[in-house]
């Protein structure tokens, strides 16, 4: 069973991954268009198959918006993929996280029901049974970052027979795709950042990029009474806001004793989660920081758990938090 992480400050689950980045009702609306499952229940594994599929008559290039032309003749029963573009990026792998810019259109009648590209913010969603269409799950596992991927997916690895109406698709509706992978994530993604130097009053953060966990040197210091966020490999990606819902690798301990309490790393699974459902500490520790990222945040009582530390946890009342944070992706 996967242990909930500590970094929730209220109940509620982690933020749903089908939004596409959405901040508006306009483009909530948009999202439900998106390839997020309908029902959690799985079909058997397609038969793959490299066509038919469509022409993609412009927009041609990796990153570019593609114009797809209806399909002709009677779509195939199997899931058809085929990549377009062979990229030389890190292999996708079934339960990564990918990010991607993508249209879908529907195979009889070429109406596109959904893009990222107009929206000009990739889907970063888990290639997990439950997160995502399967005909997604099944049909980029394999594929490398940098591909641009085409795929027909029948109502079997798609909507199943209840389609998904607010987007126009009927439960016999052959969807295509059209799909660039720009990144994918897993368990042993790093921050990718340059290292910055580190101030030699505060906790010292390993600088390795390989996947695993940082090391975390506490001073033998009294604990500073304000939040620290500094960074330790300073990214160039997008600049995460307060209300953003990012992707990120973590440890954390306590300053009294060093002693680990959460961590991702020996979890073996990253987590992701809206920064308006973490503590106040991990909020305005990161807002303001740069994907790419690794982040040292210092979090005292005031702006952690106080005297109300989780049950159960190494956490006790009034403790200073200690955590490395690496940003992957803003969601």
């Amino acid at each position: 069973m996967r242990r909930r992480s500590l970094l929730l400050a209220v109940p509620a689950g982690l933020a749903t991954l089908s939004a596409c980045g959405s901040d508006s009702p306009d483009k909530e609306a948009e999202a439900t268009a998106s390839p997020s499952p309908q029902s959690p229940s799985a079909p058997p594994p397609p038969k793959i198959v490299d066509g038919p599929l469509p022409e993609i008559t412009a927009g041609k290039e990796f990153g570019q918006k593609p114009t797809v032309a209806k399909g002709t003749g009677t779509p195939s029963k199997d899931l058809a993929v085929r990549t377009v573009i062979a990229g030389n990026g890190r292999t996708v792998a079934e339960n990564d996280f990918i990010q991607a810019q993508y249209l879908g259109q529907n195979w009889a009648n070429a109406k596109v029901f959904d893009n990222s590209y107009d929206r000009k913010t990739p889907i970063v969603i888990q290639l997990a049974q439950g997160s995502i269409i399967d005909g997604w799950r099944y049909g980029l596992s394999g594929k490398k970052a940098g591909s641009r991927v085409m795929m027909a997916v029948p109502p079997t690895w798609g909507y199943g027979e209840q389609g998904n109406a607010q987007a126009g698709i009927k439960g016999d509706d052959t969807l295509v795709f059209v799909i660039d992978i720009e990144n994918t994530f897993n368990a042993r993604s790093s921050a990718d950042g340059k290292a910055v130097a580190q101030d030699s009053a505060l906790p010292k953060v390993g600088t390795n990029t390989d996947g695993k966990a940082p090391s975390l040197e506490i001073p033998k210091t009294a604990p500073p009474k304000d939040l620290v966020s500094e960074y330790v490999l300073e990214g160039d990606g997008p600049t995460v806001e307060q209300d953003s819902t990012v992707l990120v690798q973590y440890k954390g301990v306590l300053w009294a004793d060093g002693k680990e309490f959460d961590s991702t790393y020996s979890r073996g699974q990253l987590t992701s989660f809206s920064l308006q459902q973490v503590v106040p500490g991990w909020s305005q520790g990161l807002a303001g920081k740069k994907v790419g990222s690794r982040v040292l945040i210092v979090i005292p009582p005031k702006l952690g758990y106080g005297d109300n530390p989780p049950q159960g946890s190494p956490i006790k009342k009034d403790s200073t938090l200690v955590f490395t944070v690496d940003l992957l992706a803003k969601m």
